[in-house]
Parts: structure tokens; sequence; C-alpha cells
């Protein structure tokens, strides 16, 4: 395990563990939104999958602010000598805001009063937003908490140990949730949207208690500082071209994130209780392949065939998912499910590395600042893209305009997954450069030093 041995004297085990709890957190509101409550918006609310992909994608407009997040706290004048803390409270006090105020908007959207459908939608965007916006902040001050408090030596480990705390709480919470809605009805819904508002609370207020020292205070920040570092981090070499095959990647396997539990209700017939324990299938095979591409690093495989081994694994894992409707076959739905989370955690994971790679010693958090707000941004773009194009081919489908063989549900699905394919064809085609250019201009990493830093969600 990379993280054996990540405690230290400075971080001991017990408070590294209660540190690690903002992660669950993360994973936790990211199995409800995306495991749970598209499924419920889409069938059991019958909203249109484009709306209910786009206000997913809303709170994705907060991801270029990572970067800037990640500065301002590095910089924080604080009165109290406190650098990460205020926007790690700042970030938990959004989450429990938008959390409570999701339940009210869901109500209005189950059975609303006439011509009060519009109240229903403005709220729960606005939850949407609140909740994207706390995660990008809480997620990002935690993780720079966590570097600022572990040792060089240590720092792999440590996050390494966050990094599998996330997916942890995601697996964890997906299947309470399947549980806990076993027998659905919009009370249920509401009652475990209000427990996960006051576990985000307690579980981050656990986490930060008494993490920071209390330095001085420091001074004001540097002028145009962030503008100036961020055009020279642009100006490196394979920097572009790394940022978009990081967003054609991501968003090759995040179309589907909104549509595949749909998927599995409209088409295959499963329960809410089935569907949202697809989360923790995805997140499972996402956590199997960051173990597997820890062995693979520190024997010293190149970080970028590592993401290209994803791509490739992401053909047959669409291929299954799409061959399980026509065969109605819901294990291998699943096994498709648990391949797409499988290779495109070995994606993440060699791009992150591949990041870490570059000669960032003066702009490491703006590189994977820089990572983490073009995934985030090409996810939500994605995830919009791919509710509006299964509604498109399902109108034009049930219409009659495709023709009577395609007139069933499982085609504008089977579009969307076709759609990522030929998506994953052109990340390899991307790859190639960076390949020949990680041997030439980038160094690789240390083999006594992976870990995921500053994994972003």
């Amino acid at each position: 395990m990379p993280f054996a041995d990540a405690a230290s004297h400075e971080l001991p085990i017990g408070k590294l563990l209660r540190l690690s709890l903002f992660q669950a957190v993360i994973g936790m509101t990211t199995s409800l939104l995306v495991g749970t409550l598209n499924r419920v918006m889409i069938v059991e609310l019958g909203m249109p999958a484009w709306w209910v992909a786009l206000a997913f994608a809303i709170p994705l407009v907060f991801a270029p602010f990572r970067a800037l997040i990640g500065y301002r706290s590095d910089t924080h004048p604080s009165a109290l000598g406190l650098k990460r803390i205020p926007y790690l409270w700042m970030g938990t006090l959004l989450l429990f805001g938008g959390l409570a105020i999701m339940p009210f908007a869901l109500l209005l959207l189950s059975d609303p009063p006439p011509n009060t459908e519009w109240l229903g939608q403005i709220g729960v965007t606005l939850a949407f937003v609140l909740v994207g916006f706390g995660m990008q902040v809480t997620q990002t001050a935690g993780l720079a908490l966590a570097s600022d408090l572990s040792t060089e030596e240590k720092r792999p480990r440590v996050v390494a140990l966050l990094y599998s705390m996330l997916l942890i709480g995601m697996i964890g919470s997906s299947v309470l949730y399947g549980v806990f809605l076993t027998d659905f009805t919009p009370t249920h819904l509401i009652q475990v949207i209000q427990g996960s508002a006051v576990i985000v609370v307690v579980f981050n207020l656990m986490s930060l208690w008494k993490q920071e020292a209390r330095s001085t205070k420091r001074g004001p920040r540097e002028e145009n500082g962030f503008q100036q570092n961020w055009q020279k981090l642009m100006a490196q070499a394979s920097m572009r071209r790394f940022l978009w095959t990081v967003a054609i990647g991501t968003a090759a396997f995040s179309m589907q994130d909104i549509i595949l539990e749909p998927f599995g209700a409209e088409v295959l017939g499963l329960d809410v209780s089935m569907t949202s324990a697809l989360t923790a299938l995805s997140a499972g095979g996402s956590l199997l392949a960051f173990f597997l591409a820890s062995q693979w690093l520190v024997r010293g495989v190149d970080a970028c065939r590592v993401a290209s081994a994803g791509v490739v694994l992401g053909l047959p894992a669409f291929a299954f998912v799409i061959f399980s409707a026509p065969l109605d076959s819901p294990n291998l739905f699943r096994v498709g499910t648990f391949l797409i989370g499988f290779s495109s955690g070995l994606f993440s994971v060699g791009m992150l590395v591949t990041a870490m790679s570059f000669n960032n010693d003066k702009f490491a958090g703006m590189v994977l600042g820089a990572w983490g707000a073009v995934q985030a941004m090409a996810s939500g773009v994605a995830m919009a893209a791919g509710g509006f194009l299964r509604d498109t081919i399902a109108s034009l489908a049930t219409s009659g305009a495709l023709g009577t063989s395609l007139d069933s549900p499982a085609t504008a699905y089977s579009f969307v997954y076709h759609i990522e394919i030929y998506m994953l064809f052109v990340v390899l085609i991307a790859l190639g450069p960076l390949v020949r250019s990680s041997r030439r201009e980038v160094a690789k990493p240390q083999r006594s030093s992976f870990g995921l830093a500053e994994f972003p969600s």
C-alpha cells in the first residue's frame, strides 16, 4: 500500500486520518449528486436529461478558480495567522447551504403548484451552484493543508491516503444510499439529503479542528502575481498539448456520467437501489486502477503509457454497456460500469503523474490547479452535452425520424456511448507526442516518491 508509512512525527496517524475526513465528504457528495440524484430527477421526477445535465454542469464553471483559490490560500493575509482553515470553513458552509436548500427545491419539482415549476428549477440550480463551489474550495484548501502538514518525504503517501479516502467515501456512501432508498419515496430522499448535510458539517469540523498552527500575519499579496506566474506556466513546452489531452480524455469518460444510471433504469429496469450501487462499482474500479498504476509507475512505466492503457480499456468498457441493452444483461452492464471506472482511473492517474513530472519547482501548485480546473471543466461540459444528445436523439427516435428499428429507449443512450468511443481514439492520437516528449523534456518521477499530490475529484 503506497500510504502504509504515511504517518510521521509531524503528522501522526490519528491526526492524518482525521484530516482525511474532508475527502470522505467530497466522495459522499459526489456519490449523492452523480450516483443518485441524477437518476431520480430524470426517471422519478420526469425532468429532461439535458436540464439535469446542465444543472450538474453549472457548478463546474467555478473549476477554473481552483488555481486561483490555491494561490490565494498560499498568500492569505489572515489576521489570525491562518492560511487554509478559513477556506476550508467557507467551503463547508457552502456545501451545507447547498444541501440544505436542495430538499425544498426537489419538493417543488416533485409536486409543483400551478405556474411554480420555475421556482423549483431555480432552487435546484442554486443548490447545485453552492455545492459545486463548496466542493472546489474545500478540496483545494484541504489538500493544500495536507501538503503543508506533511514532510516532503511523506507527502506522496499522505496524498495517496487522501485520494483513497475519496474513493472509499464514494463507495461507502453509494452503498448506504442504495440501502436507504430501497423503498424509494420523496420523503426518504429528502431525509437522505438532510442527513448528508449534517454529516458534511460534522466530518469537516472534525477534519479541520486544530490542524493548522497560527503563524505571524502575512503582508499583502504581490500585485499581478497570479497573472505573471500563469503566463510563465503556459510558456512551458508541451503544456498546452497536455492540457488539451486532459480535456478531451476527461470529456470522453465523463459524457456518460449523467445518463449511466437512467440507462440502467429505463433500458434494463433497475430500481433506485441498484442504480445507486453503480457508483460503488465505478469507484471500486478507480481504486483498483490507482493501486495497479502505483505498482507500474514504481517499476518505471511511463505515466503517459499508463494513461494510454486506460484509454484502450475504455473501448471495450463502453462496448459492454452498449451490448447490455440488446442482450438484456444487467450483469454485462455492471461489468462495463466497473471497467469504465477502472479505465478512467488509469487515465486520470497517468495524466496527474505527467503533470507532477513537469519542471514545476516554481509552479507546482499552479500546474496541478490547472490540471484540476481543465478536468472539472471538461467533465461539466461533457455531462451537459451527454444529456442534450440523449434528449435530442430520443425525440428523433420516438418520432420515427430514425426508422422503426431504432424506435427504442436504448437508441439515444447508445448514440452517446458511441461518441465517447470515437473521442477515445482522438485521445490516443493526442497522447503519442506526449509519450515521446516525456522522455526528452520531462523528468520522470522518482520511484520512491510516487503519490497523487493534490488530486482533485
